[in-house]
């Protein structure tokens, strides 16, 4: 049996361990932040493989992903379909009432949810969770209200390291491990 490397807090992986559902901000997590216009007015974005393939593990480990932004674009719409992401809000500045209605359409409530965000439209979600994330570069007033900071930035293994970590507290990282490894 493979020995995982990642070493996570017992007080972190306690208070994710019944973790159900994540919700991730898209801009300044799974994305660096910038935005980049093309010439006629359509927004491009960049996303980390590591970070995409996180969002697909957190699913085969019974982790619902789900995306609830400020923002809409393209881009965005195709790279969360090609990540198999079921539930997703585009264009919503009050996350709150959106992610409510994802834990409706999921039977869950918040004490079985996390989330990873980076500025003030996120903490109303940030803060009813059971567990919170944000990467280094978040705003200091959510860095400060979170349960856990990423070691990882923003748009380049943020949010992989907060799929891996509810893998962890949810015991299904090492058999997602030992499969890659087969």
């Amino acid at each position: 049996m493979t020995t995982p490397v990642l070493d996570f807090t017992p007080e972190l992986l306690l208070r994710a361990q019944d973790v159900r559902v994540a919700f991730f901000d898209v801009d300044g997590v799974l994305t660096d932040g910038g935005l980049f216009y093309g010439p006629d007015g359509e927004q491009l974005k960049r996303f980390h493989t590591l970070d995409g393939h996180g969002l697909k593990l957190l699913r085969r480990g019974g982790i619902e992903p789900a995306v609830v932004t400020g923002r809409d674009a393209p881009a965005l719409r195709a790279r969360l379909q090609a990540l198999g992401v079921r539930h997703a809000r585009f264009g919503t500045e009050d996350k709150r009432p959106a992610a409510e209605a994802i834990l409706a359409e999921l039977g869950l409530d918040w004490s079985q949810a996390a989330a990873i965000g980076d500025d003030w439209p996120d903490l109303p979600v940030l803060r009813r969770c059971a567990f919170s994330a944000a990467p280094p570069g978040a705003h200091a007033e959510v860095r400060a209200r979170v349960h856990h900071v990423t070691r990882a930035p923003a748009g380049a293994g943020a949010a992989r390291e907060f799929c891996d970590l509810l893998l962890v507290a949810a015991g299904r990282y090492r058999a997602l491990l030992q499969e890659a490894l087969a």
